[in-house]
């Protein structure tokens, strides 16, 4: 019998969620999404008075220390099993360290909002492709065409937002990118068979011994300049993006399928552009409720296509 934290098998086949499942996952990772949405207008705020290393590993601190204490609230081991180490590995890489440093740099080296609304206009593709690679989903070609019509339509509307322009700040939201695409895909696996907030809880506490540490120095030597609104970003990232807003997220993927539940990620871009106006004054205007409804559209074929196969099994080689 395999217990609660076991791991999936590379190259099965997952076997198809049913319709009732598919669509409480869809509902519960888009209250992941909703959470998620507010990251990077946080983001922006905590950088005012916090040096952008600094938000990205005391934002994985503050979170750790949440985790740990819902963990032994629960009665859970604070570790998660030896035989699971790997894949909690990518997850606290991908999206504890990786997803944060990555996206809080490109923010500070002068993307905007909007712009770095690219990496979540592309990322559920990506999260896609990670789940066929490894976690053993094979999803109907009409689901592939209305990603891709989803990722060109949200690429298109930021780049255009942006000018056209392509900023240095691109390789860094490249790495975000495939950080976070590598934790989802990694946590969605994991939580097929243990609760989400367990498998977040467990990654951010495996890299509690290096966040912790390292927040301490650079809060020491960065001499940060604390403000509420900056106080509020920080507290925003740490204990929403990067803890409690998982909880629903990593639910959904398991439910419905982390290529399928996945898609909901299609809608962050325009729910990042509505914060960005009402926190930090962005306009937009037509084109942004065009995009809102194409986007729209791409995520409700996504989540009509069935996968094939609905007999498959998960299970060996």
């Amino acid at each position: 019998m395999r217990n609660q934290d076991s791991v999936i098998v590379r190259g099965a086949i997952a076997a198809p969620p049913d319709r009732r499942s598919a669509w409480r996952g869809t509902l519960l990772a888009g209250l992941g999404v909703a959470a998620f949405s507010g990251t990077l207008p946080a983001t922006a705020f905590a950088l005012q008075g916090f040096d952008p290393y600094l938000v990205a590993a005391g934002r994985a601190a503050l979170a750790a220390l949440a985790a740990a204490i819902c963990l032994k609230a629960a009665g859970a081991p604070l570790l998660p099993p030896r035989a699971s180490l790997r894949s909690y590995a990518v997850i606290a890489l991908g999206v504890v360290i990786g997803f944060p440093l990555f996206s809080g740099l490109a923010l500070a080296a002068g993307a905007s909002t909007a712009h770095a609304a690219v990496v979540i206009g592309l990322l559920p593709a990506a999260t896609a492709v990670g789940a066929v690679l490894r976690a053993g989903e094979r999803p109907r070609p009409l689901f592939w065409a209305a990603c891709a019509a989803g990722a060109v339509s949200v690429t298109v509307f930021t780049l255009t937002r942006g000018g056209g322009r392509l900023t240095g700040a691109d390789a860094l939201l490249a790495l975000a990118l495939v950080a976070a695409a590598a934790g989802y895909t990694e946590g969605g696996r994991l939580a097929r068979e243990t609760p989400g907030w367990r498998v977040i809880s467990h990654a951010l506490v495996l890299a509690a011994p290096v966040t912790v540490p390292v927040t301490a120095v650079l809060a020491a030597v960065t001499e940060p300049r604390p403000t509420a609104a900056s106080l509020a970003g920080f507290a925003y990232v740490g204990l929403i993006s990067m803890f409690l807003g998982f909880f629903p997220w990593y639910a959904g993927l398991a439910a419905g399928g982390i290529a399928r539940a996945g898609q909901t990620q299609l809608a962050q871009p325009p729910l990042t552009l509505v914060w960005s106006w009402a926190l930090l004054g962005e306009r937009f205007g037509t084109a942004t409720l065009a995009a809102a409804l194409a986007v729209l559209g791409c995520v409700a074929v996504t989540q009509a296509a069935r996968d094939p196969g609905a007999g498959a099994r998960t299970g060996g080689r």
